[in-house]
């Protein structure tokens, strides 16, 4: 059996469809309030923040992935994210379970340097930090060999169905309401943003590949990096719509955060739409050379028609 740990997110039900694609039709989903996403899954509800609920949760399990999102608080994210990475740990360990790590960059440094495996930790912000305390609870099993794991690592999404990110928020639904489009920022720098869908299906590959195991992978992006502009000019054909937009300068997040929660929790990601966000996935193309990576255009594309 694979148990998704998180599972009800864009990238669990992602991963549960790849799975079954592709792997097996044996799938547990794991989160507060489980709900199916194929017809032959199982579901276990659980608060994974209580160990004996993450043991329960993993028992059984050849693989857990473990796709858990927190809303974007760092009060929260301090609190409950460190917990529920050691409860996972452990669940695995007394299972016997592979660890799927899926992860994200906030513990990259926020500047212009190309991001590669071995690029050093060096968060800016709460959130970056406890990112970055996830992943070195796990690299440090992981060296110890007291755990069998991995770690896929992702850049800002981009996707179809309730994939969340800046990206979405500020441009597609933005299409969708026929408001302007706003860009943070700079409009003139390379972003590498991947398509959930192929996050997923990524993910789904170096779980049930044996030799990746015990190492840590960038998941792949489209290679031909578009700055904003350029994006939103390829947006435009799609869309067969002129699509208009403004960048928001620095000082007006400042202000938002003031008076608004949700931006006062941006501000320490906003340092990476200042430089050329250059993602390195070459690792995962020399090994999964056939693995088909979707273009900008067939994303966009994609989003347009849903």
């Amino acid at each position: 059996m694979q148990t998704i740990l998180g599972a009800n997110g864009q990238i669990g039900e992602e991963l549960a469809r790849e799975l079954k694609r592709n792997f097996t039709s044996d799938i547990r989903i794991v989160s507060r309030n489980a709900r199916k996403v194929n017809d032959t899954d199982s579901i276990f509800s659980a608060d994974l923040s209580i160990r004996e609920n993450a043991i329960k949760a993993v028992e059984g399990s050849e693989i857990a992935y473990f796709t858990l999102g927190l809303p974007i608080s760092s009060d929260l994210w301090e609190e409950q994210f460190p917990r529920i990475t050691h409860n996972i740990i452990d669940a695995c360990k007394i299972n016997r379970a592979k660890l799927v790590f899926f992860d994200n960059t906030y513990m990259y440094p926020q500047d212009g340097r190309i991001l590669t495996e071995q690029t050093p930790f060096a968060p800016v912000g709460r959130k970056g930090r406890v990112r970055q305390a996830m992943a070195d609870m796990l690299l440090q099993e992981m060296k110890a060999g007291t755990i069998e794991a991995v770690i896929c690592r992702a850049p800002e999404f981009y996707g179809p169905g309730k994939t969340q990110s800046i990206t979405n928020t500020l441009i597609f639904d933005n299409i969708k309401k026929h408001k302007k489009l706003k860009v943070p920022l700079r409009d003139d720098k390379l972003r590498s943003l991947i398509w959930t869908p192929d996050a997923s299906r990524a993910t789904a590959l170096i779980g049930n590949t044996p030799d990746a195991c015990n190492q840590t992978w960038h998941l792949p992006v489209d290679d031909n990096r578009l700055t904003y502009k350029q994006f939103i000019a390829l947006a435009s054909t799609v869309y067969h719509a002129a699509l208009k937009y403004s960048v928001i300068p620095k000082l007006i997040f400042k202000i938002g955060a003031l008076f608004n929660n949700r931006v006062k929790e941006l501000q320490e990601l906003l340092p990476r739409y200042e430089h050329d966000n250059i993602f390195d996935d070459s690792k995962f193309r020399k090994r999964f050379p056939d693995f088909q990576i979707t273009t900008y255009r067939e994303g966009i594309t994609s989003i347009a028609n849903e």
